[in-house]
């Protein structure tokens, strides 16, 4: 007996959210889309009740705008635990170790999607119990401890319960919107807490809660002379009691991102295509520079914020070796094994010769840490975009076979999948390993240079790349509600 036969009452019967048995218009997916967005900003305003506030530290820190979530509040995880999943059944799946086949066989995509939320479950339960009961992440409220049924512990359940009733909510309503809405709810929550964090970063000011002096209201001080004025606090920007305020070069990085994106969204290698049955249909295969699209990125923060997570663990709990890593007050790794497979997040990681980098280390020591967060990003980019284009079905042999069922082939080639695959051979997978290259690449350098509103390098190319794609999205349904019959060319 496999083990599909095995877990097959119990992948089969994971709940699951109904997909439309016809054609949703547009319409109804633009307030399905909006629906979910509206609920995930309440969810991320709903703190944790039990929770001392303003006690303990961010277990995600900067990769909390690339993971969706809010600190402290029931959606405190965001999606973080889809991600590591995701990892989890890309390795399983990259190593041929599920032997699923789901491309032809529908019993085995039913496991696939049962599978994959059982390791989100799984993956939220792993992630929630040692932020709630060890590491002081989710501090317990003493006040409430000394009249709650099993004191500490009990309120530490009770908090573990909402973190992992938010975790499961993020998972479905991911669901929701992928089956009934436009786009998927990851990329849409990462937009919606980046955009968020732009906004912030260009015109709040201190009154709001929690939010830093934005660009705007900052140069206004500037110019009434309440803010010193120096060719370094304009360019490289400055401290200020309510955080780090953006200079010329993070609006500079910025908007060097977004141009960088939308031109290399833009670069494609076309593949023509004729159909074999119907004289003068043509068409093109796009093969984009960003092939395998930016979300293989946050398989890689996901993996070195797993790392991060584990270092801090550990430091909470013990006193761990010189050689391993020693923490600030922060919970930020300020040398050892842990520093140098922190990534750089600020300026301030790295910038000697401007400001003082946390921890002060040797000019050696932050020269490693940025050749091992640049190589790890790089490579580890390419590798996650392999295996995203073909766990996606986005590599050579599925493509080809979608282009054989569409009844289109390429001009001057035999209509055979095995030709398909041989010329798509020559440009998947080299474009694949240079985009997720590139995708890595341009991360670090976003993160190295700074953004408006201390928004990571890795979130604002996350960003700017889902709303193209959403862009395109919202095209492609606008065109096929005018003329149906593109719909059923599309499917």
């Amino acid at each position: 007996m496999s083990w599909k036969d095995t877990a097959e009452p119990v992948l089969t019967r994971m709940p699951s959210v109904e997909r439309p048995d016809r054609h949703v218009p547009f319409k109804r997916k633009l307030a399905w889309t909006a629906g979910v967005l509206v609920l995930y900003f309440f969810l991320t305003n709903v703190f944790l009740f039990g929770l001392e506030r303003g006690a303990g530290s961010d277990a995600f820190g900067r990769f909390r705008s690339i993971l969706a979530g809010g600190q402290g509040t029931i959606v405190h995880l965001g999606i973080g635990p889809i991600v590591t999943g995701s990892i989890v059944l890309q390795l399983l799946g990259g190593a041929n170790l599920l032997g699923l086949d789901t491309q032809n066989n529908p019993r085995d995509q039913i496991l696939y999607q049962g599978l994959q939320k059982l390791l989100v479950i799984a993956m939220v339960v792993l992630t929630g119990l040692p932020m709630v009961f060890a590491g002081n992440f989710l501090p317990a409220s003493e006040t409430l401890a000394q009249t709650f049924p099993g004191g500490t512990f009990g309120v530490n359940m009770l908090m573990f319960g909402q973190v992992f009733v938010g975790g499961v909510l993020i998972l479905y309503m991911d669901e929701v919107i992928s089956k009934w809405g436009v786009g998927s709810g990851v990329g849409l929550f990462i937009i919606a807490g980046v955009s968020q964090r732009l906004i912030g970063g260009i015109i709040a000011i201190e009154a709001l809660p929690g939010a830093t002096l934005g660009i705007i209201p900052a140069y206004i001080r500037m110019a009434l002379g309440n803010l010193p004025v120096t060719a370094e606090n304009l360019f490289f920007g400055f401290q200020s009691g309510s955080g780090q305020i953006s200079g010329i070069l993070a609006i500079i990085t910025t908007i060097l991102i977004f141009v960088i994106v939308v031109y290399a969204e833009s670069v494609r290698v076309e593949i023509p295509l004729s159909h074999a049955r119907v004289k003068g249909a043509r068409g093109r295969f796009p093969v984009k520079l960003i092939y395998a699209s930016v979300l293989p990125m946050i398989l890689v923060r996901a993996l070195q914020q797993n790392i991060q997570f584990i270092g801090q663990l550990l430091n909470s709990q013990a006193s761990l070796p010189a050689w391993v890593g020693a923490y600030n007050a922060q919970g930020q790794p300020i040398s050892g094994l842990f520093y140098y497979l922190a990534p750089i997040q600020t300026r301030q990681d790295w910038m000697w010769f401007v400001t003082t980098p946390t921890g002060s280390p040797e000019v050696w020591q932050i020269l490693l840490r940025v050749a091992v967060d640049l190589t790890f990003m790089v490579i580890g980019g390419a590798i996650f975009a392999i295996f995203w284009v073909e766990t996606t079905d986005m590599g050579p042999e599925a493509t080809a076979q979608q282009i054989q069922n569409s009844g289109m082939q390429i001009p001057g080639f035999r209509q055979n999948p095995g030709v398909l695959e041989k010329v798509l051979e020559r440009y998947i997978p080299q474009v694949t390993v240079i985009g997720g290259a590139l995708v890595g690449l341009l991360a670090v350098g976003a993160n190295m240079l700074g953004t408006i509103g201390g928004v990571s390098g890795t979130g604002l190319l996350l960003t700017v790349s889902i709303t193209y794609k959403l862009y395109e999205e919202i095209a492609e349904e606008q065109l096929m509600e005018m003329h149906p019959m593109m719909r059923q060319m599309f499917g």
